[in-house]
Order: C-alpha cells, then sequence, then structure tokens
C-alpha cells in the first residue's frame, strides 16, 4: 500500500480520481437501482390496494347472499384479459370465510372451494398468522420471510359484519425483469458516463501533476546552484498551483539576481586587491625606473660611445620605456585634476583612432550625442573611449565593423562601443576584465582593466554582452562626479 502513496503525481492524481469516479458511478448506481426496485414495489402495492378495495366492497353482497359464480366472476375479472410480463398483474385472488376456507379463488383447480387455506403449505399458514394479527379493516401489505409472493390483505366487511378476508398474490418474479431492464438502462448510463470521465479525469490529472513533477525536479537541483527557468506556458492559470508556479519563477530570479551580485562583489573585491596590489608594486618599480631613464638620457648625451654601445643603450631605453608605459598603466587615479568633457574631446578621439581603423578597412559607425560640456572628466573620459575603441579594432575582423554611441541616458553618460569579432562565452567574459587578461592576443592586456578601474572608481559602470552577433562594451558613468 506504502508504494501506491510513492507513486509519481503523474500516475497517483489519475489514478485516485479514476477510483472515486468508478466508486461514486457504482454507488449512485446502486442507490438508483435499488430506488427503482422500490418504486416498482410500491407501485404494484398500491395498485393492488386499489384493486383489492374495489374487490372487497364488490364481493360482499355477492357473499352475504351466497351467491359463489359472481365472487368467481369478480376475482376473474382482474386476471383475465391482462398481459402476463404486466408487473401489476396479480398471480392469484383469493376469498377466504372467517374460518381462512376458500369461498372463492381464481385458480379453482389449485385451490379448491371450503379447503382450508393453512391445508396448502407453511406460507400459506404463516399468512393466515399475519391476518390474525392485523387490526382495522383497511387493505395491508405481508411480506413474509424467504417468500417468492408479495400479498396485499383486505377484509370483506361493512360497519357490521366481518364476512371474510380477500387475498390477492403477486409474484415477485414478474416485476424483476422490468427491474432488470431498468437497471441495464442505468448501467449503459453510468459506462457512457465513465467513458467520458475517465479520459477527462486523466488529462486532467496529468495536466496537473505534470507542471508540479518539473516543479520538483528542479526544486531538487536548488541545492547544486540556480535551477532553470520554467516555461511560463507550462501552467497559465491563476489558481493556487499557478501561484506556486509563479513564486517558483520569482525564487529563481531572484537566486540568479543574487548569484549575478554575488559574482560582481567578489570580481570587484578580487580586482580592487589586485589593483592595490598593483598600485603598490607599480609606485616600488616607478623611482628606480625613472633614475634609470635619466641615467641612460645622459649617457646618450654626454658619452662618446661606439656605434655598437650606442645601439645597445638604445634597446635598453626602449624596453624601460615600454616597463615604464605598463607601470603607467597600473596607476589610475580617478580624482586626477582635469577639465570638463566637451563634444570636441570625443571627435579627437575619432580622430586619433582613424588610422589604426583604416589599417584593418573597418567601417566606423559614429554616434557622438554628447552636448557641449558635462562635469565630467575629460582625461579620464578620453582614457575610456581610446582604451574601448582601441579594443574593438584590434578584437573586429580585417574588413569589418565596430560602432560607438555616446549620449546621455537617465542621467548618466552612456559609451556603447561594438565590434563584429569573436564572440565571448560567458565563463571567458567573467575573467574579460582582470589585469593581464589571457583573452588579450596582443599587448599586456591592461586596456579594458583600466577602463573597468576609472569607471568604478567615477561611480560607474563597464558591462560586456553579446547583442545580435556582435561583442557590446557599455559604460555608464553618473553626471554630476567632480572632474
Amino acid at each position: 500500500m506504502k508504494a501506491l502513496f510513492n507513486l509519481s503525481l503523474r500516475i497517483k492524481l489519475p489514478l485516485w480520481g479514476s477510483f472515486l469516479i468508478v466508486a461514486t458511478a457504482l454507488a449512485v448506481s446502486g442507490a438508483l437501482m435499488f430506488r427503482a426496485y422500490d418504486d416498482l414495489k410500491e407501485d404494484l402495492l398500491i395498485s393492488s390496494k386499489s384493486l383489492g378495495r374495489t374487490l372487497a366492497k364488490s364481493l360482499f353482497r355477492p357473499l352475504l347472499h351466497d351467491d359463489v359464480w359472481r365472487a368467481f366472476e369478480l376475482v376473474r375479472a382482474p386476471i383475465e384479459g391482462e398481459a402476463e410480463e404486466n408487473p401489476v398483474q396479480p398471480d392469484a385472488i383469493i376469498v377466504l370465510d372467517r374460518s381462512y376456507r376458500i369461498v372463492v379463488s381464481s385458480r379453482p383447480t389449485e385451490m379448491p372451494m371450503l379447503t382450508d387455506f393453512r391445508s396448502f403449505g407453511r406460507e400459506e399458514a404463516a399468512l393466515v398468522v399475519a391476518i390474525e394479527g392485523l387490526q382495522g379493516r383497511d387493505a395491508h401489505t405481508v411480506e413474509l420471510p424467504d417468500s417468492e409472493h408479495l400479498y396485499v390483505v383486505v377484509p370483506i366487511a361493512d360497519e357490521a359484519a366481518l364476512l371474510g378476508t380477500l387475498v390477492i398474490s403477486h409474484s415477485k418474479s414478474v416485476f424483476m425483469p422490468r427491474f432488470w431492464r431498468t437497471a441495464q438502462s442505468g448501467a449503459l448510463i453510468g459506462l457512457l458516463v465513465l467513458a467520458v470521465l475517465l479520459p477527462a479525469n486523466w488529462y486532467w490529472g496529468r495536466r496537473m501533476a505534470g507542471p508540479l513533477v518539473q516543479l520538483a525536479g528542479h526544486v531538487e537541483g536548488l541545492g547544486r546552484g540556480v535551477p532553470d527557468d520554467l516555461d511560463p506556458g507550462l501552467y497559465a492559470y491563476r489558481d493556487e498551483l499557478g501561484r506556486l508556479f509563479q513564486s517558483y519563477l520569482r525564487m529563481v530570479r531572484e537566486l540568479r539576481e543574487k548569484a549575478m551580485l554575488e559574482r560582481q562583489v567578489v570580481q570587484t573585491e578580487r580586482l580592487a586587491a589586485v589593483g592595490r596590489l598593483a598600485a603598490g608594486i607599480a609606485h616600488e618599480i616607478n623611482n628606480p625606473l625613472g633614475g634609470m631613464l635619466t641615467a641612460i638620457d645622459t649617457l646618450k648625451c654626454h658619452a662618446d660611445a661606439d656605434p655598437r654601445t650606442l645601439k645597445t643603450i638604445s634597446l635598453l631605453e626602449r624596453g624601460l620605456v615600454q616597463v615604464k608605459d605598463t607601470v603607467a598603466a597600473l596607476l589610475v587615479e580617478a580624482r586626477l585634476k582635469s577639465r570638463d568633457l566637451g563634444q570636441q574631446d570625443i571627435e579627437d578621439v575619432r580622430t586619433l583612432v582613424a588610422p589604426a581603423a583604416h589599417k584593418k578597412r573597418l567601417r566606423l559607425s559614429w554616434d557622438n550625442a554628447l552636448p557641449e560640456t558635462l562635469p565630467l572628466s575629460a582625461t579620464l573620459l578620453r582614457q575610456i573611449l581610446i582604451n574601448l575603441l582601441l579594443n574593438a579594432i584590434q578584437a573586429a575582423n580585417e574588413g569589418g565593423d565596430i560602432g560607438c554611441r555616446i549620449g546621455i541616458e537617465a542621467g548618466e553618460l552612456a559609451t556603447v562601443v561594438t565590434n563584429d569579432g569573436k564572440l565571448l562565452t560567458p565563463e571567458q567574459m567573467e575573467h574579460l576584465f582582470e589585469p593581464f587578461s589571457p583573452l588579450s592576443e596582443s599587448g599586456h592586456g591592461l586596456g579594458l582593466w583600466v577602463t573597468w578601474q576609472i569607471a568604478h572608481q567615477l561611480g560607474g559602470s563597464i558591462a560586456a554582452r553579446v547583442k545580435e552577433n556582435l561583442m557590446v562594451f557599455e559604460v555608464r558613468i553618473p553626471i554630476g562626479v567632480a572632474s
């Protein structure tokens, strides 16, 4: 029995529903069948009592004058000419005197006149005992245990004299065929109802259980991470089950947002820690690096060296300059004093990156919707835009497209740069803004990290996403940050 309760709801709900439908149909059909039997029996007895009262009144005068032939005609009249299958038709009509001898009967050969009625058997003797126990002079029904007959007993009397008793016998087997026909009709209707309800029950049971099973499977995966969304059309109704699905969808969205925020916080803290470490190392390197460059410059100006030595000094100088540029990229200072950002600053950046784009035969889509000036650091915003555009030029396909759109949206400066180069996966984009990123095919991979540092120190954000087969980088900076 326990295994039955452990079944899947897809089976258990339709199964229990089918059991209840069948049980209900059987109970209702049984009740209706018994009701039909009682109604047939009641109709028979009512008709028989009415016949008995009429015959009793008609028989009183012939019995009073010993007119046996007239009495016989009266008891034979209700039986002659009636159809045999008529359930109301009496099986026998008998007139007994006060001593319970047969005065006349509808079956004279089987029940001769003046024969003691009790001599025909136990059932007849029990009927006489029942008649003796009746009170009043109205028609009565007598149903003996284990008898195949129903009896209606009517006294033949007037207000002063009791002449005898009229007994009308009905065989129970006469109206049973009619009862079974009624029962068969009821059973057929019940089967038709079951043929409609059972498939509907299985459909709705599985229709309701299917979403619950899917919901259970998704909830089981909560401990292993954020589960997937359910299909919104899986159960589109607004009942309790529908509200449960809506609550699950809200929970998944909130868990996904929480996981995203946690990843962002971890990434921010990690990058901030790396930035502090890199800035500290850069400061420590910068001082001796400046001294070495000064010494090399002095050596070039005053030393009387041969060409090989001068070539070696130039190689050292270029290497140290490259180190200096890398160190400078690690030193991001958002509070750098600078003039306000103007529209011409953006156009200057376009002029600076145009040769690099032309070299790769790229088509540059440009949309500068910046007003005259904004209270933002021109130096830092130019650095952000240059880094994003150079990164887009580097990533774009040869002869491909890059785009740049700058404008004000919801009180923020929105900078959107796109390219048609290689699309990054979500896993790759998680490490995109890290310093010395392995995703950088050339250079030191500090451009996007520096952009991330500047954007966050200005109170803004940077995000990368894939949209319509394009890599999209978007930086949003709140307007009003001191320049």
